[in-house]
């Protein structure tokens, strides 16, 4: 298995960050076999969603819905809300798989790979990239 960690920046507000195309480049030529990413932190998630059509900020928006930033939060350092940031990932997993054929995603035609985040109070974000040959 290869496997390396990637930075992001992902600023003072909910972010939708979509990694798609870093996802293509660090599997292409690779040929068959399955990416797996993974984010090391305890309050962002992995989604594959439709990006640019609105469903990202629909997303963010079911998310505010169901998770809103009050002061309702038992987990209360950080910001107002900030607790919302520790229950997120068990809605948006901190992994994500996608198979991959010939060294390209697998993936639909409207899918994107997407770093999900509510947590303004820390703007730095790694995943890792994990490829498993077939």
């Amino acid at each position: 298995m290869d496997s390396e960690t990637r930075d992001y920046r992902t600023g003072g507000e909910d972010t939708v960050l979509d990694l798609t195309r870093d996802c293509a480049d660090y599997v292409s030529g690779r040929g068959d076999g399955l990416l797996h990413l993974f984010v090391p932190h305890a309050t962002a998630g992995l989604a594959i969603l439709e990006t640019g059509s609105g469903s990202d900020d629909d997303l963010l928006a079911a998310l505010g819905d169901l998770l809103p930033a009050d002061d309702r939060w038992r987990h209360r350092h950080g910001t107002p809300g900030h607790g919302r940031s520790h229950v997120m990932p068990a809605l948006v997993p901190p992994y994500a798989s996608v198979p991959v054929l010939d060294g390209s995603l697998a993936l639909g035609t409207w899918q994107s790979i997407c770093l999900v985040d509510l947590n303004v109070d820390n703007h730095e974000r790694q995943v890792r990239f994990s490829f498993l040959a077939g």
